[in-house]
């Protein structure tokens, strides 16, 4: 398989030098950021050669904020996935260090856009700021670009209907309210979660529910509830299913978050095997019930209002096509 992802300028290959490079965290590869992703792969159609994207991890938060707890949307080799589905070339993840963070502005441009890439543009996000200090903006930038001899584009940001900046930010703050159908709208495909299928206690089993359990990561942002989703298996095949992201009040109220997802119409084992789950659609909140009878009535209707709303689901975009839609659905 051709790698993807770099995580020096050494490793890259020269036939990806001279690309066209997208700079930006992108964490969530949401709108805004297709925006300036989009543009890129435009420029690198027109004069046929790579397009290549440099991120910056771990997400620089990590290095000047280490006690914040931050949620990544989008971890780096999600985010890789999501840039490859796009028609991106590669992926530069030079590790963002103390060393890295203290270069100048002008360490920087010749360092690692000159040097290191031999980047024929670079395309940013219009308020991108780089060098220790933040002392590089686009007005330098636009500058550096002239001396060093690679264009730069800047984009400006990118609004919704309500005029209002699409930001990682606001996606987080969506999915910790529980507001799924906000926080898909402004990625532009649906919310994906990644994990690895662990044996859990079987209670599902026994109620006529088997799932595949997936613990998140302690951050995740994900409001506990039910969800209609798209189970997506190492292999690309998509199953629909039905999953509850949560503590199991009724059954086990002190145990850690996990979600569980139930697949229509599957029976194979998934232990071991890493797989994401795209969250497709809210049904309803975590729920502590009387009995288990009251729990398996629910959960029956919880699976058919899955079914109904994964029956109509239609794509958010190209990328949520590509994406959700883009392998054969059990």
């Amino acid at each position: 398989m051709k790698r993807f992802r770099f995580q020096s300028l050494e490793d890259l290959p020269e036939t990806l030098r001279g690309s066209v490079v997208a700079i930006g965290n992108f964490d969530g590869v949401h709108r805004g950021h297709q925006s300036v992703l989009n543009t890129a792969l435009g420029f690198a159609r027109d004069h046929d050669c790579p397009a290549l994207v440099l991120p910056f991890e771990p997400h620089p938060r990590r290095l000047f904020q280490p006690d914040l707890a931050l949620f990544r949307i989008t971890p780096a080799p999600m985010k890789a996935d999501l840039l490859q589905a796009m028609g991106f070339d590669g992926v530069i993840e030079l590790p963002f260090t103390r060393d890295f963070a203290n270069q100048t502005a002008d360490e920087f441009v010749d360092r690692v856009l000159v040097g290191g890439l031999g980047a024929r543009q670079v395309v940013a996000g219009f308020d991108f700021h780089f060098g220790k200090n933040r002392q590089g903006g686009p007005a330098f930038l636009m500058q550096a670009g002239k001396t060093r001899g690679f264009h730069v584009t800047l984009v400006d940001a990118f609004r919704d209907s309500a005029a209002e900046v699409i930001s990682s930010s606001r996606i987080r703050d969506r999915l910790h309210a529980g507001d799924l159908a906000a926080a898909n709208d402004m990625l532009g495909y649906r919310y994906r979660v990644e994990a690895t299928v662990t044996r859990g206690k079987q209670l599902g089993r026994t109620l006529g529910f088997p799932t595949a359990n997936m613990k998140l990561d302690d951050n995740a942002a994900l409001a506990h509830g039910i969800y209609a989703v798209r189970f997506i298996r190492a292999d690309g095949t998509i199953h629909d299913g039905v999953a509850s992201f949560g503590r199991r009040p009724t059954v086990d109220e002190d145990g850690v978050a996990l979600l569980e997802t139930f697949l229509f119409n599957f029976s194979a084992d998934l232990y071991g095997e890493t797989c994401t789950v795209a969250v497709c659609g809210f049904l309803r909140g975590e729920e502590k019930f009387e009995t288990l009878d009251a729990l398996t009535e629910q959960m029956r209707k919880d699976e058919a209002e899955a079914r109904a709303m994964l029956a109509g689901l239609a794509p958010l975009g190209d990328l949520d096509a590509n994406l959700t839609f883009g392998a054969e659905t059990g």
